[in-house]
């Protein structure tokens, strides 16, 4: 793994891989480095059991649609990556959640961004009673 995990995580996955070892059949990986399994067996009347071990922290959004649709038992197989069909040029890549982050987006004025605000133009008048 390329990407720092947290110390919860790390403990999570050790649980989480010994199961996959015993339990889970690959399926594949997606461009984010996520890998994707299914469980070996099926009862008749029970949905197999799907599941993914993200690269780096888990992050649910890191799924692409493709894989969302797999893992939530809307097609059998996974649908090819990149098809066009489904990729519209406008589409952005993904970017993680950042709220809560260092990186989280802070407007003029807020604390952590320093605490001062541009001050306000002309079109503003304060109101007075009455």
């Amino acid at each position: 793994m390329s990407e720092k995990i947290s110390l919860i995580t790390w403990m999570a996955n050790i649980h989480i891989r010994f199961v996959t070892w015993r339990r889970g059949n690959k399926v594949g990986t997606d461009r984010f480095g996520n890998t994707y399994y299914r469980s070996p067996s099926a009862i008749a009347g029970v949905k197999e059991r799907r599941w993914v071990i993200y690269a780096g922290e888990p992050d649910a959004s890191k799924v692409p649609p493709e894989w969302h649709s797999w893992l939530h038992h809307t097609t059998k197989e996974p649908l090819p990556e990149g098809n066009s069909a489904f990729h519209k040029p406008w589409q952005k890549e993904h970017l993680p959640n950042l709220s809560g982050s260092l990186q989280a987006y802070r407007p003029p004025g807020h604390q952590y961004a320093g605490g001062q605000r541009v001050r306000a133009t002309g079109d503003y008048e304060p109101w007075t009673p009455g």
